[in-house]
């Protein structure tokens, strides 16, 4: 697959209602990009516009519980319905646990995991009325299943991100599907801030069994996917999208015959 949306590929698309939030850049951006190539419209929101982004914006804390139903209020009124809704709005800045205030925590686990919560909550409120139901991608991350130092909030916060996959697709079935895609490591306009530059870049990418980082594309096709049709069946789910995952450090040391 190549870094653009720009494919011969066609899932069905054209013509739905997507909401992504934070999708004005990094992996968003590429979750925007993917859903508008396959024909979809694609609303944006954000704390700050980004200037040049193609899509609809509307400017939303998803942390205030008010603004996010004002958001989906403002969508629907707009549009007429909501199909998809894609909880990517998220981060944490490298904070160790023993220096980040109660105040600090606290702010991550909202944007990351009760804002997403909320946006699910008034979204699904809409879709149940519809005769099409709808669908929610959450967007977790592999640092919700293994030790996060520098980002325990975070980490904690994506953890329980995947649990409230499995449980909204439970409640709200069967007219809403709920799925998460676990991302690993993907090359942004930011990837400096987290893995350095262009040559511990391509150090870290030589411990990917696929070679390289993800391009935010990649995370945008595997949410297009279970976004579509053609992921009719699959609710609750969570989906890997992390080039074949991080091998075991002790592989890179060992001297046993492992060949």
């Amino acid at each position: 697959m190549t870094d653009t949306a720009d494919s011969a590929i066609s899932l069905g698309l054209s013509g739905r209602i997507v909401l992504v939030t934070g999708g004005v850049r990094g992996v968003g951006a590429g979750i925007s990009r993917v859903f508008a190539a396959q024909g979809a419209t694609v609303v944006t929101c954000a704390r700050r516009r980004v200037e040049g982004s193609p899509h609809a914006f509307y400017s939303c804390d998803v942390r205030d519980d008010a603004a996010v139903k004002t958001l989906i209020d403002t969508v629907v009124a707009a549009h007429g319905r909501i199909d998809v809704v894609v909880n990517n709005a998220g981060g944490s800045p490298y904070v160790p646990a023993a220096d980040a205030s109660a105040s600090f925590s606290r702010k991550i686990v909202e944007l990351n995991l009760l804002g997403a919560l909320s946006v699910s909550t008034h979204a699904n409120a809409v879709m149940q009325t519809q005769d099409s139901g709808g669908c929610i991608v959450n967007i977790t991350s592999v640092s919700g299943r293994r030790p996060t130092p520098g980002t325990v909030a975070y980490g904690a916060a994506k953890a329980g991100m995947e649990n409230m996959t499995t449980t909204l697709a439970v409640e709200w079935a069967p007219k809403v599907r709920v799925n998460s895609v676990v991302v690993g490591m993907v090359e942004t306009e930011q990837s400096e801030l987290f893995y350095g530059d262009a040559e511990s870049i391509a150090a870290i990418s030589r411990n990917v069994p696929l070679g390289r980082l993800a391009r935010p594309d990649d995370i945008g096709w595997a949410t297009a996917f279970l976004a579509s049709d053609v992921a009719s069946y699959i609710s609750g789910a969570s989906l890997e999208v992390h080039g074949g995952g991080e091998p075991p450090h002790y592989l890179s040391t060992t001297t046993a015959n492992l060949g």
